[in-house]
């Protein structure tokens, strides 16, 4: 009989992939067949140049298992299923019985963002763990799967806890590729051969929505140069990406911008190195890489937003699906905190980027619905207001629609901000300022609202930032005048030190593109929203420059001068797999521009990401710390965004 060991040196030089795959289905079938523990020092590690380099063998990397099948198959577009997929494999490879999930502080972030805790713990996964948590305790009879970034610290606990196993078999999976080095360490910690699989599963990122992740990441650059390890978590991110879309694609990169060249540079550098695990099938068009740099647009994250996902973003904050509400007057105890998820919450999914108005309409007919089931009691539904009492005074509603109480709830707390701080009145002028070119009417305008008391401070120093960013160079500019405004009402000196800071971060000066051009002055027509009493009528004339760059590219008018190809080729017909990726943070809005086009422009299919999704207050920290003009923040180094 064949032994284990003879099976391990079989992968050779030269061997095409259907060998390889081949092989390690044999070895596979080879370890089941008699009975025996795969341990970590008997996994092969599928590098066909260099096969007998590491005599422990290493890692079976889950993209080059699955090559040979999906070169049958179509690529997906969708990263919320790709990462589900990867989580989904990687607690059916570990068989029946009861499991841990031994998760880092960014992968507990990956996992939860595209499974509830209570789906997972259908699939027997009864415990979730923090690797790096101190004095966990032993559970012999419980299976650990370890979904990790392979980091020198994750490689450190995990070798720990190997040394001194708390689990009776470990599932090991890296989100992106691990050293050997790490691996032969990882080895010589197995000394009780516990580890059954070890894998890279290339999900290390945030799949936000189906066409839209983030890496998390703030404060990426210092000055116009990028903050080191940033650079290289921007580089695993972006790659881990095109290997869980199966995607290897041209690029093109912002040529204003020297931050998009060379992360174009690193990310070709991992194709190139890790070719194996790039050749994917090969489709009629290529799909395209696009880097661009949100300094190119400082306009869209400055603005007020009115679509459902965008607004609570805005003015709550979502930070991995969650809100916080424990500062909402009278907030109930199960409310303080809520999740909103498109996976889990169909009326989430299905009014994530209408209109404020319309979500109002939405919530008022599903609780019509409701009532149209009680015989006696019945009243009217006239406002936000009366939706809240009518959810309080039926807790049996409550238990049966908690869904619904959570919307409610959430829409409660946007009416009463969006009254409280006058947001109507403030975004028109916002759009104004945005889209046309009437300097007369907006230095009036927004002097107007400088002197209004229940405009707050960050709606107050928006709105000069915006103003600075339209008029930067007009000859009549009045931004001294509007500065001292500001002083005059007791803004703070770091929101006024931030309006010379977005200026410099994204001014004229700094700019690749025309954000703002002579056409602005055509005359817009104001379009109300129809809806629910108590949700306001507002105005949405603006669309973010992402929409007219990938307008551009679609139609093949993108200039070359201005988004040159990384090498030699480029493409000669319409794209239509393309991967977007803002340095330093998208947004909801260009979420929004990205779902439009790929609805409305057949044959297209369009992945939008980001260092961060970026409210307002999070891209005004991303600004500090680009430009250094701030406080102690600015000193600060690069770090994981809290997205408040």
């Amino acid at each position: 009989m064949v032994t284990l060991k003879e099976l391990v040196i079989t992968t050779v030089q030269g061997a095409d992939k259907k060998t390889v795959y081949d092989t390690i289905k044999q070895k596979r079938n080879f370890l089941q067949n008699n009975s025996q523990k795969q341990t970590l020092k008997h996994v092969v590690r599928n590098d066909v140049r260099n096969p007998e380099e590491d005599c422990f063998g290493v890692v079976i990397r889950a993209q080059l298992i699955d090559l040979y099948d999906t070169k049958q198959s179509v690529a997906i577009m969708n990263v919320t299923l790709a990462v589900k997929q990867y989580i989904s494999k990687m607690i059916e490879n570990s068989g029946p019985g009861m499991k841990v999930l031994l998760m880092d502080k960014e992968t507990t972030s990956i996992v939860s963002v595209v499974y509830t805790q209570s789906e997972i713990l259908q699939k027997e996964v009864y415990l979730f763990e923090r690797i790096d948590s101190q004095n966990r305790d032993s559970m012999k009879h419980l299976k650990a799967i370890c979904f990790l970034r392979p980091t020198k610290e994750n490689v450190q606990h995990l070798i720990q806890e190997l040394r001194r196993p708390n689990y009776s078999v470990y599932f090991i999976y890296f989100s992106n590729v691990i050293s050997k080095s790490e691996i032969k360490a990882l080895a010589e910690a197995d000394e009780q051969e516990v580890v059954a699989e070890v894998q890279e599963f290339y999900g290390d990122f945030i799949a936000v929505n189906p066409h839209l992740f983030s890496l998390n990441l703030q404060g990426v650059a210092r000055g116009r140069t990028w903050e080191t390890s940033m650079l290289s978590r921007c580089t695993q991110g972006l790659t881990s990406v095109l290997l869980a879309l199966k995607k290897c694609p041209m690029i093109r990169y912002q040529l204003s911008s020297d931050m998009a060249k060379r992360l174009a540079e690193n990310v070709k550098q991992i194709i190139t190195k890790e070719y194996e695990l790039f050749d994917f099938r090969k489709t009629e068009v290529p799909p395209l890489l696009l880097i661009l740099d949100r300094s190119d647009d400082a306009i869209t994250p400055l603005l007020n937003q009115w679509t459902y996902q965008a607004m609570v973003h805005e003015l709550l904050g979502l930070n991995n699906n969650r809100i916080d509400l424990s500062r909402v007057p009278g907030i109930t105890k199960d409310l303080r905190e809520v999740v909103l998820s498109a996976e889990n919450d169909e009326f989430y999914a299905n009014n994530l980027y209408l209109n404020f108005g319309e979500i109002g309409t939405n919530i008022k007919n599903l609780m019509e619905d409701f009532q149209k089931k009680k015989p006696k009691g019945q009243q009217k539904l006239e406002s936000i207001a009366d939706m809240k009492a009518f959810v309080d005074n039926y807790p049996q509603f409550k238990k049966m629609s908690g869904t619904v109480s959570k919307h409610v709830t959430v829409v409660g707390e946007l009416s009463r901000l969006v009254s409280e701080r006058q947001l109507m009145e403030v975004s028109e002028v916002e759009q104004e300022l945005a889209c046309q070119n009437d300097h007369s009417s907006a230095q009036q305008n927004v002097r107007r609202l400088l002197q209004n008391p229940r405009v707050s401070e960050l709606d107050a120093v928006r709105l000069v930032m915006l103003y600075a960013l339209r008029y930067e160079r007009h000859s009549s500019s009045i931004l001294s005048s509007l500065m001292e405004e500001l002083s005059r009402r007791g803004v703070s000196e770091r929101y006024r030190k931030m309006v010379q800071s977005v200026v410099e971060y994204g001014g004229k000066r700094i700019r690749g593109s025309d954000l703002i051009t002579p056409t602005d002055a055509v005359a817009i027509t104001k379009q109300f929203f129809k809806g629910l009493k108590g949700v306001e009528n507002v105005y949405t004339q603006h669309q973010p420059l992402l929409h007219d760059t990938l307008d551009q590219l679609i139609k093949g008018r993108l200039k070359d001068s201005q988004f040159p190809y990384l090498g030699p080729s480029s493409l000669r017909d319409r794209p239509q797999d393309i991967m977007v990726f803002l340095i330093g943070g998208a947004t909801y809005e260009e979420a929004l521009t990205v779902y439009n086009l790929n609805r409305n422009t057949p044959g297209v299919r369009i992945v939008l990401g980001g260092s961060a999704i970026h409210n307002t207050k999070s891209f005004l920290e991303e600004v500090i710390l680009a430009t250094g003009h701030s406080g102690d923040r600015a000193q600060g180094s690069g770090r994981h965004s809290t997205r408040r």
